[in-house]
């Protein structure tokens, strides 16, 4: 119903008016009539809003300017939208996908599938031998410096076109080509061994025979698979048997969904109960599993036993599945395979990465294209000049040759060692030991960034929770007096065993009597305590594990010879550790969880005496409950007590009436504390079993199964006994405070995408100061279709300068109906919070901030789980932590603590892209001035196309005489890195992107055209007597120049950079005095060579001194004044 709501734009005067003011009304009664929602149109036209004080008024313009496409949006690079539309379409047809399908699978017969499935292999190379050399080839030539140098080369096999030497062409885009390849080779072939790795990894596959190894790559759908402790489960699975006692093992999932606690999974009952592992394929039996899908967090599916009499049915859901990438961390299991290679859950959440293109390689392509349009100006105007006469074509080309140092083949090597020089000193820098730069070619990015994107779990939090507070309402105690609480615990044991031993029960006991009998009597603190460590203590989902010790006659017998329960020997698993947290708490205050499995858990107390309790019911947290709860019996006493615990929103409607609870909780909320409200209820017979019938009744029910069992539930959960408050802190990162600060500071803005829980979230941005203490956060309702997502977006329209916080399946329905409003809306905010996001929705936020604000994002993560976000990311981080390796190596960098972030984008980001700026703009400048110089040559000449230097010169002049000095920008830095980190403001600067822009470009050219025009014409006036020695005197003052200028650029001097100067100056000389003979006009066969003695005489220095002053000189005042005048921000710090 709500998913037709009309979308018209609504009219000034229309008589739908009256609709608006209903959007006024309170939600509820909204939700109450669903009528209203879908006769009310959404507030998504321009008109409609004008009603409303601050309404998305610029949105409906941006689509309106997306569907204006004419011819001028078509010769403006539409035709590029064109022609990539067409080769997608093309690339589609030719490899469409196979349609995923549910299947059924036969235990250990993978004969009998039907259906061809894919290859169990890994593959995370870009190239095969076949494509590799186009691959790499198409990704050079596809931007237009590269393609127009080959061009240009290519023309030199023409004799008619042929100007100069053809190394002089060829020998600069040979090495650039070679070091590509070599690079890329290098990469592929790492990649490919990693893969091979993975590949080959052997398991056991159980057959009729009995067990034989098989390679990880040739696994199939319906093999019998055994996975080992603490080995890589090789595909999806499904869990039918382990060598555990209760059925049930523990797997780590770090590497699919981030999360560092261990997963509970329980095997198929059927086949578990089974005397041996062979009589698996004694029975017949198949599994019926839903078609692949991307969500790790759900599976439906069936486990059919056809030769039972009856047919025995199991349904299957994610707590019997075992994916892959995970790894089995207790006991050994066996499962059946029912997806392998591309259709498993981790690959169809994995990108591929793209190729990395920095923003300032677009920005250089884009000049380039600006220069050649100048060239071919140029050219014409030459050709023109001439009177277009005899073979003018062929001479419009050799001018385009001539001039084709206008674009410097050696800009892109000068850059390609720039950005190695860059990942040197990153990995160099002694402040932030550990880093590695792993994709050479974007390290100007980092100085660009406008959303840094990062993962909470592991990232900015160390996933360490420690208990802080417990809060009884009159009293409540801190991490200081704890140990008063393990004496009242001590004392109330005490107390029962003596009691126990005159026949009276457990402490439970006289505490519901009182509460049982008329008037309601004050329990003393004591046995408060002892009532909510007992609750804490029993209401949870945890099981110790203790490590085998001798493992030779396998797991049972260590199972057995545990029994004694060492305390140094047992380690917590949960899904949740929080709630490892918790449990370690409790034993830390006397009342220690010693043993669990799925019926039953025991305790042990202070004197020793374990204490027994039979798990009747168990109702795990989800997201929508915000709760969970247990039944548990004491096997001494009998009593039934139902215990629960859950976030204060979910509790506060359940418990009796009090009036600290919501006090109490905020106040530990804004300490940055994780609060669980903890009750109780205690239960007698009949009401317990009138309670499992209506339960079980509700379990089978085949229609609106949830939400039956729900209400069922519900009934249990009223007026429950309150009896604590509990605060547990999850430890951030060392540094993050400050970090995100600074970063924040530098006009960063930061969304923080997590796996996690909405709450557990909201907590963390609070307590890293993601959001500031005086920010709003608006969290947003869980909204399942169209109307409510209307509504919702409304109500978060209205709030000013609030964080929000959202849930990924929010998220999914907002995007898919306001894709544009909604992140027009996010990127208004301060900070985003998105939690509940599975990896592939981490990977399309990035892209959606990339599509609609042009921005530069950075992702930061290090679970295998952001793996996607940090490759779909303009620049992605990895951080080596607990969690593996994997986003480490799939990430450009890779830090080892998030607080390393700060100095990396601030000072080496900032150095990197000022660097580089200034280095591509100066081999422009490099090549302008010369081909400047060719113009006014040719302009004299009658407007021959004859070159003015010869092809050494022209080699030497972009290498030995300019490229040190030159090429020494890349140790420039206008502002020292203490002053770049303590004044994080001037990194907003830098993404305004004026380092390198069409106007710094045209002051260049300016420049060029100038100091060009001088030394030509200086050159010519001066020494008009002396015609013969042009080019020496020419190339000499240009040489000077050049060196003056790169002196010129330069803001903080390093010793190298004098090296640099001064050697080039002594090459030149060296090669003035040994190589006269290329110092002649046009080519050698003219005859003139280079009078030494000419050099030495007194005219020949004093006039080229005065070109290269007149060239000079007037820059050096212009930039003085400027600097007096109009200094730039950085300048003013360091003065």
């Amino acid at each position: 119903m709500a998913d037709s709501i009309p979308l018209n734009p609504v009219r000034k005067n229309s008589k739908r008016l009256p609709y608006y003011n209903s959007a006024r009304l309170s939600r509820y009664s909204l939700e109450d009539d669903p009528s209203n929602l879908d006769e009310m149109p959404l507030m998504m036209s321009e008109e409609g809003f004008e009603n409303d004080e601050s309404d998305y008024q610029t949105l409906p313009r941006a689509r309106v300017n997306q569907r204006q496409r004419g011819l001028g949006w078509f010769l403006f690079g539409g035709w590029k939208v064109l022609c990539g539309s067409c080769c997608d379409c093309l690339a589609h047809i030719c490899r469409r996908k196979k349609e995923l399908k549910a299947r059924t699978v036969w235990l250990g017969c993978p004969e009998k599938c039907e259906e061809k499935f894919p290859k169990n292999t890994i593959k995370n190379q870009k190239y095969n031998i076949v494509t590799f050399v186009p691959g790499v080839l198409y990704q050079q030539f596809k931007f237009f410096l590269n393609l127009y140098f080959l061009v240009v080369a290519c023309s030199q096999f023409v004799p008619s076109l042929k100007i100069g030497y053809l190394y002089t062409y060829w020998a600069p885009l040979a090495f650039v080509l070679a070091v590509t390849v070599v690079r890329e080779a290098v990469d592929e072939v790492r990649r490919f061994q990693r893969d091979k790795e993975m590949n080959s990894q052997l398991y056991s596959k159980l057959t009729v025979r009995g067990k034989i190894q098989v390679k990880s790559s040739d696994i199939q759908v319906g093999d019998l698979i055994i996975v080992e402790k603490n080995q890589r489960i090789p595909a999806d699975m499904i869990f039918l048997r382990t060598s555990e006692k209760n059925g049930a093992c523990f797997i780590r999932t770090d590497q699919l969904d981030g999360e560092t606690d261990w997963k509970l999974k329980v095997a198929v009952g059927c086949t578990q109960r089974l005397p041996a592992v062979g009589d698996l394929f004694s029975i017949s039996a198949y599994v019926y599993a839903q078609r692949p899908q991307l969500d790790i967090h759900s599976f439906e599916g069936n486990f059919t036993r056809e030769d039972a009499d009856p047919q025995i049915h199991e349904s299957l859901s994610i707590e019997n599945t075992l994916w892959a990438s995970t790894v089995v961390a207790s006991g050994t299991v066996i499962g059946v395979v029912i997806y392998t290679g591309k259709e498993t859950r981790s690959v169809l959440n994995t990108s591929y990465a793209k190729n990395k293109v920095g923003l300032l390689d677009l920005e250089l392509n884009r000049l380039t294209k600006a220069l050649f349009l100048a060239q071919v100006v140029l050219s014409v105007v030459m050709v023109a000049l001439q009177g277009f006469v005899g073979p003018w074509f062929r001479n419009l080309f050799r001018f385009v040759v001539l001039f084709s140092y206008i674009i410097p083949i050696s800009l892109r090597v000068n850059l390609d060692m720039g950005k190695s020089a860059y990942g040197w000193m990153i990995m160099k820098d002694e402040n932030i030991p550990g880093t590695v730069v792993r994709t050479s070619t974007i390290p100007e990015e980092l100085g660009r960034l406008v959303y840094l994107l990062t993962d909470k779990t592991g990232t900015l939090t160390q996933n360490e929770m420690i208990f802080k507070r417990l809060h009884l309402g009159t009293v409540s105690y801190g991490t200081d007096t704890m140990d008063e609480i393990q004496s009242h615990i001590v004392q109330s044991y005490a107390q029962v065993t003596s009691q126990s031993s005159n026949g009276s029960t457990s402490g439970s006991t006289p505490s519901r009597k009182s509460q049982s009998s008329g008037p309601k009597v004050r329990k003393s603190v004591s046995s408060r305590i002892h009532e909510a460590v007992k609750a804490i203590a029993l209401c949870h989902n945890v099981t110790p594990v203790y490590e085998s010790h001798t493992s030779v006659n396998g797991e049972t017998e260590t199972a057995e010879a545990d029994q004694d329960f060492s305390d140094d020997n047992r380690t917590y698993q949960a899904s949740s550790p929080d709630e490892v947290a918790l449990v370690r708490w409790t034993e830390s205050v006397g009342l220690t969880l010693v043993n669990r499995d799925l019926t039953s858990l025991q305790l042990k107390t202070p004197s020793g005496q374990i204490l027994s309790f039979y798990i009747l019911q168990i109702f795990p947290f989800t997201s929508e409950s915000k709760r969970m709860g247990i039944i548990v019996r004491e096997e001494s006493t009998g009593d039934i007590t139902f215990y629960m615990k859950g976030a204060d929103v979910a509790m506060a409607s359940i418990v009796q009436y009090n009036d600290w609870l919501e006090e109490e909780c905020g106040n530990m909320a804004r300490e940055g504390l994780r609060t669980l409200v903890v009750a109780k209820k205690s239960l007698s017979e009949e009401q317990y079993q009138d309670f499992e019938n209506r339960y079980n009744q509700a379990k089978l029910s085949i229609h609106d199964r949830t939400l039956k069992v729900a209400a069922v539930v519900e009934s249990l959960e009223r007026e429950m006994e309150l009896l604590c408050l509990t605060g547990v802190e999850d430890q951030l990162q060392a540094d993050v405070r400050p970090t995100l600060e600074l970063l924040r500071n530098a006009g960063i803005k930061i969304w923080m995408l997590t796996g996690d829980k909405l709450e557990t979230a909201t907590c963390i941005a609070k307590s890293s100061h993601l959001v500031s203490r005086n920010q709003d956060i608006h969290v947003f309702r869980p909204v399942s279709n169209r109307g409510e997502a209307h509504l919702e977006l409304n109500a978060f329209r209205r709030k000013h300068d609030c964080a929000l916080v959202i849930s990924g399946d929010s998220l999914e329905v907002c995007l898919r109906y306001y894709e544009h409003e909604f992140v027009e809306l996010a990127c208004q905010c301060p900070a985003v919070v998105c939690c509940r996001c599975s990896p592939t929705q981490k990977a399309q936020i990035v892209r959606l901030l990339q599509q609609h604000t042009a921005n530069r994002t950075c992702a930061i993560g290090d679970g295998g789980n952001d793996v996607s976000m940090i490759q779909a990311a303009d620049c992605g981080i990895g951080i080596e932590g607990k969690e593996g390796k994997q986003a480490s190596l799939a990430a450009d960098f890779s830090i080892t603590q998030f607080k390393h972030i700060g100095r990396l984008l601030m000072v080496h980001g900032r150095n990197s892209y000022k660097r580089s700026a200034a280095l591509g703009q100066f081999v422009m400048h490099r090549g302008m001035i010369i081909s400047t110089m060719q113009a006014v040559f040719s302009s004299i000449f009658f407007f021959a196309s004859v070159p003015l230097y010869q092809g050494f010169l022209m080699v030497g002049y972009a290498t030995i005489y300019t490229m040190f000095p030159v090429f020494s920008l890349v140790l420039d830095q206008d502002v020292k890195p203490e002053m770049a980190l303590l004044y994080p403001e001037l990194y907003k600067d830098l993404t305004k992107g004026r380092s390198l822009s069409f106007k710094t470009f045209l002051i260049w050219v300016l420049i060029s055209v100038y100091q060009g025009g001088i030394l030509m014409y200086g050159a010519l006036v001066l020494f008009e007597s002396e015609f013969v020695h042009v080019v020496a005197i020419s190339f000499t003052a240009l040489i000077l120049t050049e060196l003056l200028m790169v002196a010129l650029t330069i803001r903080t001097w390093h010793w190298l950079m004098v090296v640099a100067e001064f050697f080039s100056f002594g090459c030149y000389l060296a090669s003035l005095a040994f190589l006269n003979e290329y110092f002649g006009i046009g080519r050698v066969s003219f005859g003139a060579f280079l009078d030494l003695s000419f050099i030495t005489t007194w005219p020949f220095l004093w006039k080229v001194s005065a070109i290269t002053l007149v060239s000079c000189l007037p820059l050096y005042i212009i930039k003085y004044l400027k600097r007096k005048f109009s200094p730039p921000s950085y300048s003013k710090l360091s003065s």
